[in-house]
């Protein structure tokens, strides 16, 4: 392998890539240059004018994109319109949930099943028909849909409403 001359190579020898960095514009220069007179700005306007910045999301006087959409509404602006007033909140808990966790002739109410790790927060428990069961408990819940209280009852189960 040839060895390099130290005279060759050094930081006093780097230079940048060739093609990588260009000269400056020079504007204003003179009608010769390409970029006198107006240099390179227009007649007139606001854009010929010195300041001149363009805003961030500036639609030549159009009202802008953000002003067109809609605005968040309710309380705290939960991020939906329209706001829903007198939506209920439950916590969906399946069938498939309860075969799984509880044994034969157990009692399931919200207590019960916050301590299984279902329906964790304080809302209404609900309990949907999704899943199949075949032991037979007693559900005391604030609400069923009709697919699971079918279901619960075929299996020999019991289902009562709690307010």
């Amino acid at each position: 392998m040839a060895r390099l001359d130290p005279d060759e190579i050094g930081l006093h020898s780097i230079r940048p890539k060739p093609g990588s960095r260009h000269p400056r514009k020079r504007l204003g220069r003179g009608k010769g240059s390409g970029t006198g007179k107006t240099a390179g700005r227009g007649h007139k306007g606001a854009g010929a004018r010195s300041g001149n910045r363009s805003k961030r999301g500036y639609e030549g006087g159009q009202n802008p994109i953000h002003m067109r959409m809609r605005k968040l509404r309710g309380p705290h602006m939960r991020k939906s319109m329209p706001f829903e007033p007198f939506r209920t909140h439950n916590q969906p808990v399946n069938l498939s949930d309860l075969e799984a966790r509880f044994e034969a002739g157990a009692e399931v109410t919200p207590e019960s099943l916050r301590a299984a790790g279902l329906a964790t927060r304080t809302d209404p428990v609900k309990v949907l028909g999704r899943g199949e069961i075949s032991k037979k408990l007693t559900v005391r819940v604030h609400a069923f849909s009709a697919t699971a209280k079918e279901k619960i009852e075929a299996a020999g189960g019991a289902c009562e409403v709690i307010e």
